[in-house]
């Protein structure tokens, strides 16, 4: 009897060891699929503004997307959906760098840097800004809420 006493003991010591683990095992591996899947839909973004693909963005952008840009009025999905569906801006070049991504929960913000150029009507531009974008997962699923960009300063 004694020894199945402490033998018990053993494995009650031994689950307790081991279980506060799990849960940090399932949070480190959640937050690492987050940080994947977020990775892929920075891929999406820059591709669908390469191939000007309304389809993608309507998918990957929320409802209550807003979006501030450089020399443009703030705007909403539709607004923003409007501009990549007119076909009057196309992307040569769409490349991300430096990209940062904080987790939050179901909140993540993305920032970096873009290169761009870009033919709004046969004018070439080039585009250098910084920028900030929070996703925010609802159902289960990641989608832009906002979007912010701004020039990188010259020295």
């Amino acid at each position: 009897m004694n020894i199945m006493y402490r033998r018990s003991k053993l494995c009650i010591a031994a689950i307790l060891i081991a279980f506060p683990a799990i849960p940090t095992q399932a949070r480190e591996s959640r937050e690492s699929q987050d940080l994947k899947e977020l990775s892929r839909l920075e891929s999406v973004w820059n591709e669908a503004h390469l191939r000007g693909d309304a389809e993608a963005l309507d998918q990957l952008w929320a409802s209550d997307l807003i979006v501030t840009v450089p020399d443009m009025p703030v705007m909403d999905k539709n607004e923003a959906l409007a501009v990549v569906r007119s076909g009057r801006i196309k992307f040569r070049r769409y490349q991300t760098s430096d990209l940062r991504t904080r987790l939050y929960g179901d909140t993540a913000v993305v920032t970096g840097q873009l290169s761009r150029e870009r033919d709004p009507a046969n004018n070439e531009f080039e585009d250098d800004w910084r920028f900030t974008k929070v996703y925010v997962r609802r159902k289960g699923r990641w989608q832009v809420v906002a979007w912010h960009g701004s020039h990188v300063g010259t020295s």
